[in-house]
């Protein structure tokens, strides 16, 4: 579920995947990795997806169905 949101911010936010790595400070294959669920953000990235896409990190962990 939370690659599915953070994927569904992303494409809404109409940002490719090179775009929203440069924003987070990460490579385009990372936000592949996050989007796909080999790997979920680390610490602080929650927090900064979260700032990008204006929801709550609760949502974008799949932790509610609320956005904010």
């Amino acid at each position: 579920m939370t690659e599915n949101r953070i994927k569904g911010e992303r494409v809404n936010a109409r940002l490719m995947q090179p775009d929203l790595a440069e924003k987070m400070g990460v490579t385009a294959q990372t936000i592949s990795n996050w989007e796909s669920g080999k790997i979920d953000p680390a610490g602080r990235k929650w927090a900064e997806l979260s700032k990008e896409f204006g929801c709550s990190v609760d949502y974008l962990m799949g932790l509610t169905e609320e956005r904010m």
